[in-house]
């Protein structure tokens, strides 16, 4: 359980050391907006795993992935200076895909929404096919009052 606990620590602040330098900007012309969304790192705390989103267009994605790509070393010193760890953990940054899910997950509500007041729509006006209470026998109602 500790080591679970402390590679989370070290995730929460390897997230937060590249965000400040990020922030501080990298001297790539292609680094878009970059947002971290998250930083996994295995138990054994060698190697990282940093999820990131992009705002804009494809280009500047694929643009934006490439400036991470080649800037990776440089980063990888930044946390070395930053962190107190024996050794640094390896970097890969993976396009994280929560935008296209969030929408198509939005696309799928707005559908069962729209089928839902359909069919609200029709139980509004459909009908028993037979009496309200189809066991109720003519002879029992008089008895049963």
């Amino acid at each position: 359980m500790a080591g679970n606990e402390r590679a989370a620590r070290l995730a929460d602040r390897i997230r937060v050391i590249l965000a400040e330098r990020l922030e501080k900007g990298l001297r790539d012309p292609r680094l878009g907006f970059v947002t971290l969304t998250d930083v996994r790192v295995t138990g054994d705390l060698q190697h990282a795993s940093v999820f990131y989103t992009v705002l804009g267009s494809e280009e500047e994605r694929l643009a934006s992935a490439d400036a991470l790509r080649s800037a990776t070393g440089m980063l990888r010193s930044e946390l070395g200076r930053n962190l107190n760890v024996r050794l640094v953990p390896t970097l890969e940054f993976i396009a994280d895909a929560l935008p296209e899910n969030a929408g198509h997950i939005e696309d799928l509500l707005r559908e069962a929404r729209e089928r839902d007041a359909q069919v609200a729509g029709l139980a509004a006006s459909a009908r028993h096919a037979g009496e309200a209470d189809p066991y109720l026998v003519r002879g029992e109602a008089d008895d049963e009052a």
